[in-house]
């Protein structure tokens, strides 16, 4: 498997563009995080190793990883657009506290089974999916 970096170099070149320092270190940042970041959580953080990064450029840098098969945006209906690298990852879905916001990855192999079935089922070639289960978690229940 080829590292992150290669992948996206292989990109950008095939996009005619270039691997800058700015976009190496957006990406290098993001793929440090295990948390998943909006785009003002990772600029703040990329603006700590490098005062000279624009917003705008973490916004662009986001759209050509997103684009790039390395980082997935996640939606977890509250407004915000959160990341994760996603590359030489697992496949994995979210339980999401609507209250709190928390969220937890969770593998299944029924689940997966189940999509993949529900498919072909409906004669489809399944190429991806997102699943996103919403609820109260247990520490916002006890208040």
């Amino acid at each position: 498997m080829k590292a992150p970096q290669d992948v996206f170099a292989e990109y950008l070149a095939n996009e005619n563009l270039k691997m800058t320092p700015q976009r190496r270190i957006i990406l290098d940042t993001l793929l440090k995080q295990d948390d998943h970041l909006s785009s003002e959580e990772l600029y703040a953080r990329v603006k700590k190793r490098d005062g000279s990064i624009g917003q705008a450029t973490v916004y662009r840098t986001l759209k050509l990883l997103s684009d790039s098969g390395l980082v997935e945006p996640l939606d977890f209906a509250d407004g915000v657009t959160r990341y994760e690298a996603s590359y030489g990852k697992d496949h994995h879905d979210h339980l999401i506290c609507e209250r709190c916001g928390r969220n937890i990855e969770i593998v299944d192999e029924t689940i997966e089974r189940r999509q993949e079935q529900l498919a072909k089922e409906h004669g489809f070639t399944l190429l991806r999916h997102k699943m996103y289960l919403y609820g109260i978690c247990p520490d916002c229940r006890k208040k």
